[in-house]
């Protein structure tokens, strides 16, 4: 990945950097003495030159010497030897030297800077002293100055340039996720909003594929949430007719016929009744379920089982699950689940044949099946079932249509998804649940 972190980190610490050198250079190249004996070219080969000189040729062509480098450059020379005595008289005037004397603490018309050099002929060491007037020394200074004037305008634009590709990396992305909460709060969120901003391999990357993945968990829990409204109007209405229409009949009948309507009308009662709890049971699967509990799978297909033989007598279960199998989640909610399953296959599995109930570990989840051997569903129905009060067409069996619904959102609630598919003789659903579920799922 490459962090957002370390590009901010290195521009900054490049700026630094570039800013703390320049300024040390641009130091260096207007106050050490060092600097300016080192590339001054009125000083180059001064020292060794004269030294040449004055050893082999004697004081004459030595202080000639001076006075043409002078005449060219316009610069004083002295040269003292080791007893500190000037070897030459050197081009300096004496009124000069008596200025300069008198002056002590103020400023000067020239720079004075001094070096000694050690010739490698004799061993001697002579002191050098050179007195660069201010206009000479400026005039250089503007010269040799360029190219570190240049270094800094570059650096500076280089830097500028990089600030800008900086904030423009960091301040693209966020109006991009600023458009997208405006939209998502507007409802007219669009996937493709940020799959480009999702493709980036940092943390804004990362952020816009979490937030497209919340736009598009929030689309679908509003979307469902109004289907939901829409279906539960549509299911409500049935069960009232009817009972406006017995209730009319009624008002009609005679005492005789009266008795007759009353269990009519307490079966559309618990009709409703029905409808209206399994109508709660799913909207409660949205709410904060608390905390984890650890589940024994097998006590509480047990249960189930227990009431399946009282409700069904007739039906026999097979279960098959493995010893000790346990898992972490929320147990009302599993036995909800598989109860419901359960339900749906007492409704189509023919007498004489088992109803088998199965549980094992696989790959670091659950898997529980719920097998029957009933007609089955035609497969180009398969991908709806599960949607509430969704029922196959030709299905006879009593039912709303959400018990199937409420089995995928408590498999989805456990980090897991319900399975549902035909058999060679029947139909299977099958629960996968997360063994550490995570309860904003």
């Amino acid at each position: 990945m490459r962090s957002l972190f370390w590009r901010i980190f290195a521009s900054f610490w490049l700026a630094i950097a570039l800013v703390a050198g320049l300024s040390m250079l641009l130091g260096r190249a207007l106050n050490q003495d060092s600097w300016i004996l080192n590339n001054t070219p009125a000083l180059q080969g001064i020292a060794e030159t004269w030294t040449e000189r004055y050893e082999s040729a004697g004081k004459g062509p030595a202080q000639a010497f001076l006075r043409q480098h002078k005449d060219q450059y316009q610069v004083d020379v002295q040269v003292l030897g080791e007893n500190g005595q000037q070897l030459v008289p050197g081009t300096f005037p004496a009124r000069a030297a008596a200025f300069e004397s008198r002056q002590k603490n103020k400023r000067l018309p020239w720079r004075r800077l001094t070096t000694e050099y050690v010739s490698p002929s004799t061993d001697k060491t002579y002191l050098f002293i050179y007195r660069i007037p201010y206009p000479v020394l400026n005039a250089w200074h503007r010269d040799s100055l360029l190219w570190p004037i240049s270094a800094l305008a570059i650096a500076l634009v280089v830097l500028t340039a990089l600030s800008l590709l900086l904030t423009l990396s960091i301040t693209r992305p966020l109006n991009r996720l600023r458009g997208a909460v405006h939209d998502l709060g507007q409802t007219s969120y669009q996937q493709n909003s940020l799959a480009h901003l999702a493709k980036r391999r940092d943390e804004l990357g990362v952020l816009a594929s979490d937030f497209n993945r919340m736009g598009a968990r929030l689309q679908g829990l509003i979307g469902s949430q109004r289907q939901l409204l829409r279906d539960v109007s549509h299911e409500l209405r049935s069960p009232l007719a009817r009972l406006r229409i017995a209730l009319a009949l009624a008002e009609r009948a005679s005492p005789e016929e009266r008795e007759k309507l009353w269990p009519r009308l307490t079966k559309e009662c618990d009709r409703l009744e029905a409808l209206i709890s399994e109508i709660l049971e799913l909207a409660r699967l949205d709410a904060n379920p608390g905390a984890v509990q650890p589940i024994r799978l097998e006590g509480i297909v047990q249960k189930l089982v227990e009431y399946v033989h009282i409700s069904a007598p007739e039906q026999r279960v097979a279960i098959n699950i493995a010893p000790g199998l346990e898992l972490q989640g929320w147990p009302n909610m599993l036995e909800r689940a598989l109860d419901n399953l359960l339900r749906n296959a007492l409704r189509f599995n023919p007498p004489g044949q088992p109803i088998e109930v199965s549980a094992q570990a696989k790959d670091g989840a659950v898997l529980i099946r719920v097998r029957d051997h009933g007609p089955g569903v035609d497969d180009k129905h398969l991908g709806q079932l599960g949607e509430p009060f969704f029922r196959a067409p030709g299905q006879t069996a009593p039912g709303h249509g959400l018990g199937l619904a409420i089995a995928r959102r408590a498999a989805e609630r456990h980090g897991g998804k319900l399975i549902l598919e035909n058999h060679e003789d029947g139909f299977c659903a099958s629960l996968v649940i997360a063994t550490q579920p995570n309860a904003k799922s």
